[in-house]
């Protein structure tokens, strides 16, 4: 039963999926449909924590908008994620960002890594 689950899941899998991790800044191009029209639509931030599991692989990417911030969590093999940009690399020593939540400004700034 787990090699049938597994050979299909292997068929979903991005065979492009892109190089990034924690602490990146990235530009996520993704699908919305609405009503009968499909568009693509940018959500750029900083990557907060990578969950993996497969073809079930996640992340997290905040940003601030309007000094408010917002996070939305991606399907890295979606078929709705049409790709995934680095704009910076981040220098950090943690997996897992949350600690940014409470910082605002410069103070939730990453180090870039060279």
């Amino acid at each position: 039963m787990n090699d049938i689950i597994r050979e299909i899941e292997a068929e979903q899998l991005k065979e492009n999926a892109p190089e990034f991790r924690v602490g990146d800044t990235v530009k996520v191009y993704g699908k919305i449909k609405e009503g009968n029209r499909e568009r693509v639509q940018v959500f750029e931030g900083i990557v907060l924590k990578i969950q993996n599991g497969g073809n079930r692989t996640t992340f997290t990417v905040r940003k601030s908008s309007n000094g408010i911030g917002v996070e939305k969590t991606w399907p890295l093999h979606s078929p709705n994620v049409e790709k995934v940009e680095v704009v910076r690399r981040g220098k950090v020593r943690r997996a897992k960002l949350f600690y940014l939540r409470e910082r605002v400004g410069k103070k939730a700034k990453v180090k870039e890594r060279i």
